[in-house]
């Protein structure tokens, strides 16, 4: 029953997906002193190379998931990126007990994030994508 609806299921979890990553790294752009703050505020380092490299993680990987373009390579870019910012920036754990709530919420939506991007990254962008043009399919 679902073999059928692989295709439009899997351009649908790209198009999802690519709708968290591809306004947040536009919103960077037009924002950039601001990400940069958010960024020095957490104690990384380089914080303008780090605005500088999450946004190239968040357009290039938004875009390649729209189209389905390297799709397992920008699926795997993107969790990692996930993952690390979650520590980051969504340290709950460090946070007095009042105020850890939103931050927890947070935090978990990431790993959850995370773990589809490894699910498109396993089994590919399906049948209605430039990598499946490509292969051939």
């Amino acid at each position: 029953m679902f073999t059928s609806l692989q295709n439009p299921l899997a351009l649908a979890a790209r198009l999802l997906l690519a709708a968290l990553f591809l306004p947040a790294g536009i919103s960077k752009i037009t924002g950039f002193a601001g990400t940069v703050g958010y960024i020095s505020s957490v104690g990384l380092p380089m914080p303008t190379v780090a605005a500088a490299l999450a946004v190239a993680v968040e357009v290039l990987g938004g875009l390649a998931l729209i189209l389905g373009f390297g799709t397992r390579f920008a699926a795997l870019a993107l969790a990692f990126f996930t993952l690390v910012a979650s520590f980051f920036f969504h340290a709950f754990w460090d946070l007095p007990a009042d105020k850890q709530m939103v931050q927890q919420l947070m935090f978990f939506k990431n790993i959850g994030v995370t773990g589809g991007l490894l699910a498109l990254a396993a089994f590919g962008a399906g049948g209605w994508s430039v990598d499946a043009r490509q292969s051939g399919r």
